[in-house]
């Protein structure tokens, strides 16, 4: 079944981009957010359309990869505790000389490592060393992506070198649980498994989609960063095969959401061939009082709740009341509805300027409790909002 790709149609701050990223979260799909104005005509300085596929496997490869390693974790947490015991018992490995006499110390030091109670003792061996590639590709904007691969074929080409460290037993676990679970999984498999991800599960989200309309290009022919990128676009969206390091990826099953904000053009004025490639449309509207009463409270990651966090370091604990939520929500519409409605990007503007002085004397309130209520909120903002001439500049 072909994918139904999507066009978002709304004002910046509406949560395009967020929507688009909890459908790939939810599914564990790899995902991809491209400008399409960061993208030129091929023959033109810039990047072209297919490194967006590439960029895809790359998701999709770290994606796999890791859930690989989450499988053989077990396993290489015990090579590890393993290789630790050995390093401070050398001999007690079984199968060793004069392992029988050690075996009972090595399980009581087992029990102690079991415990934490061995983590700041330090311990010799040898680790794999990083190979640095100094490597510089002189040459237009999208040789970037040449000079990555010339400098991962180059650290695969020099030999593997070992060296000698000291470091904490906490330390030599992690680095000894690493490297066994890059032993226990096969790059191979994984890049085969990765490229089929991508093919069948992986989501483009491709922004600013209304920046590279020709809405009318006054006669001067097609615009080589505009009609050009979306000739280009097209293949991937109707089905190609692009090249990747990890393999051949078909784009016929992967799913394009475009979205944009269409402010002085429409999706009418896109290629035809383009638009037909884009069956589903959903017009987002501006977000309201109640949205921004939502986006402050209920997020794991809302404002609110970083700003706590945050002045927390300090030593100062503040707490928002649900009236001064409301009127930040209030205020924050009002200022969306006067001046260019940026939806809830607004919130952060209007909470910074908010706690703009408590941040700022914070370290000399060590230990106090700050209640945020609607007066609160009105001194600080209410005067600033009212002067459209300042909110337009400071909000």
């Amino acid at each position: 079944i072909t994918p139904k790709n999507i066009i978002m149609i709304g004002p910046t701050g509406v949560g395009k981009t967020e929507i688009s990223r909890r459908l790939a979260k939810l599914s564990r799909a790899p995902f991809v957010k491209v400008e399409a104005s960061k993208f030129t005509e091929v023959g033109y300085v810039g990047r072209d359309v297919e490194s967006i596929i590439r960029d895809l496997a790359e998701v999709a490869f770290s994606i796999v990869k890791e859930e690989e390693q989450r499988k053989v974790l077990e396993k290489a947490q015990n090579t590890a505790e393993e290789r630790i015991l050995d390093l401070l018992l050398p001999g007690s490995h079984e199968g060793s000389e004069g392992s029988e006499g050690a075996g009972s110390t090595r399980e009581k030091l087992r029990g102690m490592l079991r415990l934490g109670r061995l983590e700041e003792r330090i311990v010799e061996f040898d680790v794999q060393k990083q190979v640095q590639t100094h490597l510089e590709v002189l040459g237009p904007q999208g040789m970037a992506e040449i000079e990555g691969q010339l400098k991962d074929m180059f650290s695969q080409i020099m030999p593997k070198a070992r060296e000698r460290k000291k470091v904490t037993v906490r330390e030599a676990r992690r680095i000894l649980v690493q490297e066994a679970q890059e032993s226990l999984i096969e790059p191979e498999s994984i890049a085969k498994l990765a490229v089929r991800r991508a093919e069948q599960t992986g989501i483009v989200f491709i922004d600013e989609i209304d920046k590279i309309c020709g809405a009318d290009s006054g006669g001067k022919g097609p615009d080589v960063s505009r009609e050009g990128v979306q000739r280009d676009l097209l293949p991937l969206v109707e089905g190609s095969t692009v090249s990747t390091k990890h393999g051949q990826i078909r784009t016929d099953h992967i799913l394009f959401i475009a979205s944009g904000a269409f402010h002085k053009s429409k999706p009418s004025d896109l290629m035809p061939e383009f638009q037909g490639r884009f069956p589903i449309r959903v017009e987002l509207k501006s977000l309201t009082s109640e949205h921004f009463v939502r986006i402050l409270t209920e997020p794991k990651n809302a404002l609110t709740k970083q700003y706590t966090a945050l002045l927390l370091t300090e030593g100062v604990q503040i707490e928002f009341d649900r009236s001064a939520i409301d009127e930040i929500a209030r205020l924050t519409a009002e200022v969306n509805s006067r001046t260019e409605d940026i939806g809830a990007r607004r919130l952060h503007t209007l909470l910074e300027k908010l706690l703009e002085e408590l941040s700022f004397v914070a370290h000399t309130q060590s230990g106090s409790r700050v209640s945020i209520d609607r007066a609160y909120v009105q001194s600080k903002l209410s005067v600033l909002v009212k002067d459209s001439d300042l909110s337009r500049f400071i909000l």
